[in-house]
């Protein structure tokens, strides 16, 4: 029972002991892991409690806090855990309570700042992992950072409203179009899947099809932006041959217009069987498309030379292959029914179907020349002998059998037509005996045989002088009076190359119908070009008129050259590199060519980042900085235009532009404290009103750099113009702190009281900068809201306002005649009121510089533009050629060179008249009438009429209309049956015109023939 009692009263002591404690209820360790015996006093190096087996570890920092900073009673358990209990807030509740999101306990400095912010609804991607947070958080430095919105557009609206390019109605969710990742506006991520930038539009430079910085309404028809290419194709020339405007119609995107397809082929040549190839180059050799032949020999002259059954040259067949052949291959099946005509009757007469294989004559497969007759059982010599009894000079042999039976037919009179000399031109009308003097036998075909004299004889141009061949058939036909003639060796004294090669054929444009004293320097014939050249002026440049020193014989004077460059521009550093690229800095004109480099380096200036010059307004003198030889590197007037860096206090206390510029892409934002230690200044600055340690507040108050006294001009309202001599209490009135830096603030008595015009009547805005500066008595004075009440646009747009208000802007007229009358009243080119145009100037002109380009849509009431012509209604020029006086208004007055250089046929030759409309309508050329019956022949009266389709069913020859032919449908049978008992027929269609001139049978001409 007494044992129970201590028990009893030591529980009782212990319990009074715990109730006793002050560190309260919760606290359940033993006090000895703290205390000891001899004292309540803490000793860290004897008690054993661990704080980090507590629900708060102490980490980093707080492993060297007094324990009372945390528990100021001692309660333990009153300790909050939350960091907000013992660190107040810096950030004003703009980030949330939680610390240790960004914190930790080793300091408050926060060194993974980009990825925390990845966990929040804006990760840092792209540039802006390195953006300064002030730039999206302004109160960054008071450690405010307000949540912001994470649309692009909420920070970058001001890039969003820049005119380069303009965004209007384009979507304001910026990524559509740009990389988050992307550290321009204008990288190669832009998304344009819009319009696949693929092959050959995979280009880097917008502006290439964005000119001007335009990117609204870009047209994505292929000839709108490929006008240039398509009209300066020559290989082949796309716009003379008439070619589609859909371009991809042949091409694709690829680089350099090929591979290319051209289903239209068979419009200009149709490949059909053996031509129906895919390889182009096949027939247009070395990829020229220009003048490819149409001519089967041009290109299949090899297989005519190597045609060896039967060899074709020995046997001296056409070269036009189309007699024989068509287009299958291997040029199988083939007929020669121009054997008839050419040698000797073997579809028709007494041979036609007496013969099945050409070997039964021409036994020598070598050599088609050699024929026989007399293996043929119907011409055995016995009977031959028998029939030819007392004929004089029978031999029985083949060519005995041929010279007198060129025909077979031994009816038939020899045709000197049938021989290897047919009779044309002059020879047609020339007497036997002077060609046949020494007999028939031997007669020499070539012509210096019986032309030697008038070779000898020439004089225009004299050919033993200069030494011409005397193989009279290179440059003459047999055609009386030996013209025409052609020259193909005139590359041996004057090479035809260029623009020269193109007239080969006129001699006369050169020559002039003299030979001999034809000048060979370029001005003698190019004067009037020199004289008349505009772009650029050569008279007014004092260029020499040697031609050769810059041009070369291509037509049309391009590509040109231009040696003296230096003497009127010199090209010097990176210009020299560019000097054979005329383009690059004239673009085609080189009238107007600015000599500045803004003039050319504008978009440079304009869109250049590292810095941006707009932004920093640079000067735009280039040279003030740059050399000619590159943009870098370059000299920077840092002093004169922003701050002293290379005199005064900051001279050599700094090496690189970071050193105070820590954005490099915005030059706009500097840093003074890095240099600057805050308690150093703030020592210096002690007692001065107004002090505070930021960048910005330096540069306000030490503009120079140095200790000197306040300038206006460093403020955001620098002094210009008339308030430079205004007095300060004009405008702060005492007070410094509110003066208002809007201009209506201090001038809305102005613009209430303004009557020239009345600005509130006008509803002009009160914001005064739009349209003044701070020059005195408000001029000069621009007006941007123009355009709302009459727009300027063209040489409006450059002109001065008093040009037009002349100090009076209420009643300024809008028509354009009342300011340009004058202009009206002295025009000359044409005269407007000799023609009695109307003054109402719209109606053909534009407010486009100089009156042009101009239309005339009246110009029915003086020359109806129809057919052919309404098609160059806009291209004044192309008749007018800048003269609009004395332009012709016959068709001859302008298409005499398309009369004199006409081929097919001749009109020259064939003596047309120059009355086109006799033939022509205005829609073209063709289809066209012609009065044949009564120059030539009646074709569309009388027993032709009706009998013909085209004009090669009887003029064969298409480069010479003056030959014809009536066999074709006049078989030889009929006519002989027709023909019998009159002397003097002969089967050949001269003789057939010559008898019958009307065409009819009963009107022949009776001829008698001696023979």
């Amino acid at each position: 029972m007494r044992r129970l009692s201590q028990i009893i009263l030591i529980m009782l002591l212990a319990y009074g002991l715990q109730a006793q404690s002050p560190h309260g209820e919760e606290l359940t360790i033993a006090c000895e892991d703290c205390h000891t015996s001899e004292s309540w006093k803490v000793q860290p190096e004897t008690f054993t409690f661990r704080h980090n087996d507590t629900r708060f570890k102490l980490t980093g920092m707080h492993e060297d806090v007094d324990c009372k900073s945390c528990h100021p009673t001692l309660v333990f358990s009153q300790a909050d855990n939350a960091c907000v209990s013992c660190h107040t807030d810096m950030h004003n509740q703009t980030v949330g309570m939680d610390c240790d999101r960004c914190h930790s306990t080793s300091s408050w400095l926060v060194e993974n700042i980009s990825e925390i912010h990845r966990q929040s609804r804006f990760p840092l991607l792209g540039p802006h992992a390195t953006a300064d947070c002030f730039q999206c958080h302004p109160s960054a430095s008071l450690l405010r950072f307000e949540p912001r919105g994470v649309d692009c557009y909420e920070c970058h609206r001001q890039d969003y409203e820049t005119a380069i390019p303009d965004h209007s109605n384009f979507s304001e969710n910026c990524i559509e179009c740009h990389s988050i990742y992307s550290n321009s506006w204008s990288d190669r991520d832009f998304n344009h899947s819009f319009f696949p930038l693929k092959q050959g539009h995979e280009i880097d430079d917008c502006a290439a099809c964005h000119p001007n910085n335009m990117f609204q309404n870009t047209s994505t028809y292929c000839y709108d932006c490929h006008q240039q290419d398509y009209v300066a194709a020559v290989n082949p020339t796309h716009q003379g041959a008439g070619f589609s405007t859909e371009c991809a119609e042949c091409h694709t995107t690829a680089v350099g217009w090929a591979p290319a397809e051209f289903d239209g082929h068979n419009e200009f040549f149709a490949l059909t069987k053996g031509h129906a190839v895919e390889d182009c180059f096949a027939c247009h050799t070395n990829g020229n498309f220009n003048n490819t032949p149409t001519f089967c020999f041009d290109c299949h002259q090899q297989d005519f030379e190597n045609a060896n059954n039967p060899d074709h040259e020995i046997a001296e067949f056409s070269n036009e292959c189309a007699q024989c052949h068509t287009t299958d291959p291997d040029w199988k099946p083939a007929s020669f029914t121009e054997h008839d005509g050419l040698y000797f009757p073997i579809y028709s007469g007494e041979h036609g179907g007496e013969w099945i294989n050409c070997s039964e004559c021409h036994e020598n497969p070598s050599n088609y020349q050699q024929f026989t007759c007399i293996s043929c059982h119907d011409h055995n010599q016995p009977e031959m002998d028998e029939e030819h009894d007392e004929v004089n000079g029978y031999i029985y042999n083949s060519q005995a059998c041929f010279e007198c039976h060129p025909t077979g037919d031994a009816e038939n009179v020899f045709n000197h037509a049938t021989t290897t000399f047919p009779l044309t031109g002059a020879h047609v009308e020339t007497d036997c005996v002077e060609c046949h003097s020494n007999g028939y036998e031997g007669t020499p075909v070539n012509c210096d045989a019986c032309h030697m004299e008038a070779f000898n004889q020439t004089t225009n141009p004299n050919h033993v002088q200069e030494g011409i061949p005397n193989d009279c058939a290179q440059c003459h036909t047999t055609d009386p009076g030996w013209v025409p003639a052609t020259f193909p060796i005139h590359d041996d004294y004057y090479p035809l190359t260029g623009g020269h090669a193109e007239i080969s054929n006129d001699c006369f444009a050169c020559h002039e119908g003299t030979y001999t004293n034809t000048p060979n320097a370029c001005a003698s014939c190019h004067q009037d070009d020199y004289n008349s050249s505009s772009n650029p002026n050569h008279n007014a440049l004092g260029l020499v008129n040697e031609c050769e020193l810059c041009h070369t014989t291509n037509p049309d004077w391009e590509p040109a050259a231009f040696p003296v460059h230096d003497d009127y521009y010199v090209l010097q550093g990176a210009h020299v590199a560019i000097a054979s690229d005329c383009y690059e800095c004239h673009e085609g004109n080189y009238t107007t060519t600015p000599n500045s480099c803004f003039g050319c380096h504008a978009d440079l200036y304009n869109q250049t980042t590292d810095p941006n010059h707009q932004t920093a307004q640079f000067p735009t003198d280039c040279e003030t900085c740059h050399t000619q030889t590159a943009w870098e590197p370059a000299n920077f007037n840092h002093d004169g235009m922003y701050f002293p860096i290379y005199s005064g206090e900051h001279e050599g206390e700094w090496d690189q532009c970071s050193d105070c510029h820590n954005n490099p892409t915005n030059y706009a934002i500097f840093q003074c404290l890095t240099c600057h230690p805050q308690g150093e200044m703030d020592d210096e600055h002690e007692g001065m009103s107004g002090y505070t340690y930021n960048s910005i507040a330096c540069l306000e108050c030490h503009p120079d750099g140095s200790s000197a006294g306040f300038d206006h001009n460093t403020t955001n309202f620098p002094l210009t113009g008339a308030h430079t001599s205004v007095d300060c209490f004009s405008c702060h009135e005492g007070s410094y702190t509110n003066t208002p830096n809007e201009c209506a603030g201090c001038h809305i008595d102005d613009f209430n009281q303004a009557t020239d015009p009345n600005h509130i009547e006008s509803g002009f805005p009160q914001e005064c900068e739009i349209c003044h500066s701070t020059e005195p008595g408000w001029t000069p004075a621009s007006y941007s809201g123009h355009d709302d009440i009459y727009p300027l646009t063209g040489a409006h747009s450059t002109t001065s306002c008093f040009d037009c208000h002349e100090g009076n802007y209420t009643n300024t007229p809008n028509e354009c005649a009342g300011c340009h009358q004058d202009n009206y009243n002295q025009s000359t080119n044409p005269n407007h009121n000799t023609l009695g145009l109307t003054n109402e100037c719209e109606l053909c002109h534009t407010t486009n510089p100089n009156w042009q380009p101009a239309a005339f849509p009246v110009h029915n009431d003086f020359y109806p533009l129809t057919g052919a012509h309404s098609t160059i209604a806009d291209d004044c020029f192309d008749c007018h050629e800048g003269n609009y006086n004395t332009t012709p208004n016959t068709c001859f007055g302008c298409h005499s060179d398309d009369y004199n250089q006409t081929n097919d046929p001749d009109h020259q030759t064939a003596q047309f008249p120059t009355d086109c409309e006799l033939c022509h309508t205005n829609n073209g050329w063709e289809p066209s009438t012609f009065d044949h019956d009564n120059l030539y022949f009646p074709i569309y009266s009388g027993e032709h009429d009706d009998e013909w389709n085209q004009c090669s069913d009887c003029h064969s020859n298409p480069s010479n209309y003056s030959i014809f032919q009536c066999l074709t449908c006049h078989p030889q049978g009929e006519m002989d049956d027709e023909h019998d008992e009159v002397s003097g027929y002969q089967y050949n269609s001269l003789a057939c015109y010559q008898c019958h001139p009307d065409g009819e049978e009963s009107k022949s001409i009776i001829r008698t023939r001696i023979r």
